[in-house]
Parts: C-alpha cells; structure tokens; sequence
C-alpha cells in the first residue's frame, strides 16, 4: 500500500468545516476563550502548507497513539475505503506545536508511511 500513497490521494485539500469548532473546543482548555476564539480565525484564513507527518509529531512532544486506537483505526479504515482525511489545525506554542484539531489522522499517516507530507494550518 504505501507505495501507492500521495498526498493528493489520502487528504483533502482544505479543512473541513466542522474542524475549527474542535479546534477551539480544544485550545479553549489551553487559552482563554476569547484567545481561542482569534487563534482559530487565524487558522481560517491561514494558508494550507504542507510537513512531514514524522516533524509534525516530534514538534508536539506528543507519542504515537498506537493502531489499535479506536480514532486512529476509523482513520485508517477510512484511506483504505480511499476517503480522504482533512489537513491537520496547528498552533505554534511557546516550546511545543500544539495539534488543535487532527492528532488522530496525524497518527494514522504516521502509520501509513512517515515521510508522507500533510496537508496543514500552521499559526
């Protein structure tokens, strides 16, 4: 499978709509709300570029969940069923890169092959 894997094959091009309200539900428990709130209107009008799923995580300092996770396993249903996964929400924290919205699907390319460039909004 992974020599079949492109980008343009696994992930959308824009984030979908219903991303942002995750991502502020999560960054609300990280910032103030009103600060939540900016950041996310930020990642809205942010370009989407493009990093390595293997430099993504180690940005974050967060672990790999495993593949037997429930969210990382629907993910990887879905590619196989080729469905594309939405572009990941990122946020540039004081010592860390904060995954707002899409550490699961950011697990399941990791799985898929680590090099894989990821679609992204980075703030």
């Amino acid at each position: 499978m992974k020599k079949s894997l492109s980008r343009d094959n696994i992930w959308i091009k824009e984030p979908e709509e219903h991303d942002f309200p995750a991502a502020q539900d999560y960054l609300e428990l990280l910032f103030e709300p009103e600060l939540a709130k900016k950041t996310v209107d930020k990642l809205k009008k942010a370009p989407t570029i493009t990093k390595k799923s293997k430099d993504i995580l180690r940005a974050s300092k967060l672990p790999l969940l495993p593949e037997s996770n429930i969210h990382v396993k629907e993910n990887l249903k879905k590619v196989l069923k080729n469905k594309k996964l939405s572009p990941i929400l990122l946020v540039r924290g004081q010592n860390e890169l904060i995954i707002a919205d899409g550490y699961h699907r950011l697990c399941c390319s990791y799985y898929l092959t680590e090099d894989l460039e990821v679609p992204c909004r980075l703030v």
